[in-house]
């Protein structure tokens, strides 16, 4: 088993704060004319793209080489966007 996976800490509402990341990075990618989500993009090609978008604009830390799979990007992004949203947030609570 992958040790990076075995310290990832759940968190609370963790699909919905995913959700909540890829909404609010995607007015962020339209907004930073780089892209924008279209109806047919997989979930997939969305959360990879705005990980990446993140790192680049240094607003995330890159994840460890080999480290880069699908639900270690989900927990990156579930906590860019607790951490943008205000503390009584009810996705944090």
């Amino acid at each position: 088993m992958d040790m990076g996976l075995l310290l990832m800490k759940k968190l609370k509402n963790e699909a919905a704060l995913l959700k909540e990341a890829l909404r609010v990075g995607a007015v962020y990618a339209e907004k930073r004319g780089v892209g924008k989500f279209e109806g047919t993009d997989s979930s997939h090609e969305k959360i990879v793209y705005l990980y990446r978008l993140l790192v680049h604009d240094k607003l995330i830390q890159p994840l460890a080489k080999g480290d880069e799979k699908e639900p270690a990007i989900k927990h990156k992004l579930a906590l860019w966007i607790s951490r943008q949203l205000p503390e009584n947030h009810q996705l944090l609570k």
